[in-house]
C-alpha cells in the first residue's frame, strides 16, 4: 500500500514537474502581448514627447495639443474652416459619441499615462536620473495642461488599477499637484551621480531638447511660472498680494531667456505619415484652413485701437497672402461667407496654394512656411512667451518701466526667431532685416515711448501675436482670464480689442448665450465608464462646456 501511495505521489510530483517545464517554455516561446515586458526607457521617450503634440500608436492616434488645437483655434480666432455657420465656429462643442477635443486628455492618461510611470519606476531602478527628471516634467505639463482644458480630471488616483470608475479632482489640487511635480523635476535633473550620461540622454531626447539637462530646467521653470500668471484675473493679485506675480517674474526669469533655450518639437520627415508634422502638407490636415479676420486685421493694422496704422511685417511668415498680396480672413462663424471676402482677396491656405479659393490642397511646390511645414519645430514654449508673462507680471505690480522693458524684449525675441527657425518661403521683399525689425519696435503705436503709455492692451495682444498658432491652449487660457471681452481699465475698451464672438443667430443655441470655458472630458473612457463623477460635476448638462474654470474666477 506505501510503495503504492509513493509511487502515486512521484508520478503526480513528476507530471506538475513537466508541467510547469512545458508551461515555461511555451511562455518563453509565445509571450504574453499584455503582460508587462521591460523595454529601455530610452526607446519610451520618443513616443512620449510625440505625445506633447500628435501621438501616434496601434490603438489610437492624435493625442496631444495639435487636433485639439484645430478647433479651440476657433475660439480665439486664429484660424477657422471655410464652412459658413460651422459648429465650433460659433463656439459649439461635442455632440454624440464624440471624442473631438478629447486629445490632451487622451494625452495624459493614455499616450503619457503608464509609459511616463514606467520611464519613472524603470529610470529610478536604473539610476538614470535624468530620464526621471524628464518623466516628471511632462506628467507636470500634462497636469497643468490637463485642467486648464478640462477643469476637473483624475489626479489622485490616475493609475489606481483596481478601479473602473475614477473620482475626479479639483483645479486647486491639479495646480499644487503640478508646482509639487516640477519641483520634483528639479530635483532629479540636479542630480549628477549615477547613471546619468548627456549621451545617453541624448539618445531618447533626439526630438526634444537633444538630452541638455539646462533646457529641460529651464521647460520646467516656464511651467512653474504659467502656473502663477495664469491666475492673474483672480483675487490673488489683489489688494497689492504681489506673492503671485513675484512667483510669476521668479520662474519667468529661470526659464527660457534666449531663442537658443526654446523647446521645440522636432520631426524626421520622411515619406511616414507620423514622422511628420501634423500641421504640415504630407499629412493634409489642414488644407481647408484659412487664417480668421482678427489675426489678419490686428497684423495688418486695421484693428481700431491696437497697433492702429501697422503693418507687422511678421505676417509674411505666419499668415497667408491672397491673390491681391495683402492679408484677409474669415469671421469664423462664417468661413468662405464672410462678407467682404471675394475670389480677389480669398486668403491662401497656409500651404500657399494659389489655386481655387475653396482649395483644400497643398500646391504642386510646396511653399509652407513657419509651422505648416512637414518638418517644421513645433514650439512647446519659447523665451518670447516667458517675456510676455515677465511683463504682464510687472505691469499688474505698477512697475510699468520694468514691464516696457520685458514687453519689447518679448517682441524682439519673436522676430528673431522667425527669421532664424522659420525663413523659408519668404518672399525676398518681404524677409525681415535688423532695419525692419528696428522700425517695428519705434513706433509707437506698438512700443509707447513712455512707460505709463503701456497697457495689458499692448501685453495681451502682442502675446497673441507671439503665440500664433502653436500656442492657441495658453491664449485661450489669456482669453478666459480676461473673459474674452473684459475691459482694460487704462483704455476703457476690452483687453482684447476689437474681438467679437459669435451671437444673435451665430451663437450655439445650447449654450444659453454664454461662451466656452472648458471642453467635456475624453467620450471613449469617461462618457463609457465614470458616469456617476460626470453626472456629479454636472457633464450632462447642454451648456456644461460654458461653466467657468476656477482659473479664471475672480
Amino acid at each position: 500500500m506505501r510503495n503504492k501511495f509513493l509511487t502515486t505521489i512521484f508520478t503526480l510530483a513528476t507530471g506538475a514537474l513537466c508541467m510547469q517545464g512545458c508551461s515555461k517554455k511555451i511562455d518563453e516561446a509565445y509571450l504574453n502581448p499584455n503582460a508587462p515586458v521591460r523595454v529601455p526607457i530610452e526607446t519610451i521617450l520618443p513616443g512620449v514627447i510625440g505625445g506633447l503634440t500628435s501621438f501616434q500608436s496601434a490603438n489610437g492616434t492624435l493625442y496631444g495639443v495639435q487636433q485639439d488645437a484645430t478647433y479651440i483655434g476657433r475660439y480665439v480666432q486664429y484660424f477657422t474652416t471655410q464652412t459658413d455657420n460651422e459648429n465650433y465656429a460659433r463656439m459649439g462643442g461635442v455632440t454624440g459619441a464624440s471624442d473631438i477635443t478629447g486629445g490632451i486628455w487622451a494625452a495624459v492618461y493614455y499616450g503619457h499615462g503608464k509609459n511616463v510611470n514606467k520611464i519613472i519606476e524603470w529610470g529610478t531602478e536604473e539610476e538614470k536620473w535624468d530620464y526621471v527628471g524628464a518623466g516628471w516634467a511632462i506628467r507636470a505639463w500634462g497636469w497643468l495642461e490637463l485642467t486648464n482644458q478640462y477643469n476637473e480630471g483624475v489626479l489622485k488616483e490616475a493609475w489606481n488599477a483596481s478601479l473602473s470608475q475614477f473620482p475626479y479632482d479639483t483645479q486647486p489640487e491639479f495646480y499644487d499637484s503640478c508646482r509639487a511635480t516640477c519641483f520634483r523635476a528639479l530635483s532629479f535633473f540636479n542630480r549628477k551621480d549615477g547613471s546619468v550620461n548627456t549621451e545617453n540622454f541624448a539618445k531618447g531626447d533626439a526630438f526634444f531638447n537633444g538630452g541638455d539637462v539646462n533646457k529641460w530646467k529651464k521647460f520646467v521653470y516656464g511651467i512653474l511660472a504659467k502656473t502663477y500668471i495664469n491666475l492673474s484675473a483672480k483675487n490673488l493679485f489683489a489688494a497689492n498680494n504681489y506673492a503671485f506675480a513675484d512667483s510669476a517674474i521668479k520662474y519667468a526669469d529661470l526659464a527660457m531667456t534666449s531663442n537658443d533655450d526654446n523647446a521645440y518639437v522636432k520631426y524626421a520627415g520622411g515619406l511616414q505619415s507620423h514622422t511628420n508634422n501634423y500641421f504640415g502638407p504630407l499629412r493634409g490636415n489642414m488644407g481647408a484652413y484659412r487664417q480668421c479676420a482678427y489675426i489678419a486685421d490686428l497684423m495688418s493694422g486695421r484693428n481700431s485701437s491696437a497697433f492702429k496704422g501697422v503693418s507687422d511685417p511678421r505676417a509674411w511668415y505666419m499668415l497667408r497672402e491672397n491673390n491681391s498680396g495683402n492679408f484677409q480672413g474669415f469671421i469664423p462663424w462664417r468661413g468662405g461667407n464672410t462678407p467682404g471676402i471675394t475670389t480677389a482677396v480669398y486668403p491662401h491656405n497656409f500651404w500657399g496654394n494659389f489655386a481655387t479659393p475653396n482649395s483644400t490642397v497643398a500646391p504642386t511646390v510646396d511653399s509652407s512656411r513657419y509651422i505648416w511645414q512637414n518638418t517644421s519645430p513645433w514650439p512647446m514654449m519659447t523665451a518670447s512667451e516667458m517675456q510676455f508673462v515677465k511683463a504682464e507680471a510687472l505691469y499688474r505690480k505698477g512697475k510699468k518701466a520694468e514691464a516696457l522693458a520685458a514687453y519689447t524684449n518679448a517682441i524682439g525675441l519673436n522676430f528673431d526667431m522667425l527669421t532664424t527657425v522659420y525663413p523659408q518661403h519668404i518672399p525676398a521683399a518681404n524677409v525681415i532685416t535688423p532695419a525692419v525689425k528696428a522700425a517695428y519696435l519705434a513706433d509707437p503705436a506698438v512700443v509707447p515711448a513712455l512707460p505709463d503709455n503701456l497697457t495689458l492692451t499692448h501685453i495681451m495682444l502682442q502675446k497673441y501675436i507671439a503665440l500664433y498658432a502653436w500656442g492657441i491652449h495658453q491664449t485661450w487660457v489669456d482669453m478666459r482670464k480676461f473673459h474674452y471681452t473684459d475691459i482694460d481699465e487704462a483704455t476703457g475698451k476690452q483687453v482684447y480689442a476689437d474681438f467679437t464672438p459669435p451671437s444673435g443667430q451665430y451663437a450655439v443655441a445650447t449654450n444659453n448665450g454664454k461662451l466656452v470655458y472648458r471642453c467635456k472630458p475624453r467620450y471613449n473612457s469617461e462618457y463609457l465608464y465614470n458616469v456617476p463623477e460626470l453626472t456629479r460635476i454636472g457633464a450632462f448638462e447642454t451648456d456644461y462646456i460654458t461653466k467657468e474654470c476656477w482659473f479664471s474666477q475672480k
